[in-house]
């Protein structure tokens, strides 16, 4: 994408666009939207494609502000980004759901089309209507570790292990992106 300018009384005018992209995306190389208009590329329901997929060592970072009467909201790490098959659905490695009439964070996987048991959050709800958060996904070795802003929620251990075919981000439900990295 081209960055345009133009001078309007001395003064170098050049389209903004492209400096919002770099900062909104933070690391434009891990994720990249499935859409290249930029007037779209947070909006919810949101998919991106993980460069590379996953790894250990490796860390999806979402930063958004819960809508002012959220229902729930849910951040999907999902593989088979290009499979063919539409019919089959996709494995899903990790679903994080924020459910706010329940007050609980859950988290989930899809394997060959069979959703896992949801496994219940901790006694802490760390999401306010209306205002900002931080979800960190770190992929480890056995497990994926979850924070949200700062604080250690929980790990939700491998159910796919082929790291590599975890190759897309979703995000949809009752919030705005602001940052993704």
């Amino acid at each position: 994408m081209a960055v345009q300018a133009a001078k309007k009384d001395g003064i170098v005018l050049k389209n903004v666009e492209d400096d919002l992209l770099k900062t909104s995306l933070g690391n434009p190389g891990l994720i990249s939207p499935d859409k290249e208009d930029i007037s779209r590329l947070l909006t919810v329901p949101f998919s991106g494609r993980i460069r590379g997929g996953m790894r250990p060592g490796k860390k999806i970072i979402v930063m958004g502000i819960v809508e002012l009467e959220p229902d729930s909201f849910d951040v999907s790490l999902t593989c088979g980004r290009d499979s063919e098959k539409e019919e089959t659905p996709h494995d899903v490695a990790l679903k994080l759901t924020a459910r706010f009439t329940d007050r609980q964070f859950m988290r989930s996987a899809r394997i060959s089309g069979k959703w896992t048991v949801e496994e219940a959050s901790t006694d802490y709800f760390p999401f306010i209507p209306d205002q900002p958060f931080r979800i960190e996904i770190h992929c480890e070795h056995q497990r994926f570790r979850i924070f949200v802003d700062g604080h250690q929620l929980f790990d939700f251990y491998h159910k796919v292990k082929s790291f590599t075919s975890i190759d897309t981000v979703q995000i949809q439900g009752d919030l705005q992106i602001t940052k993704l990295g």
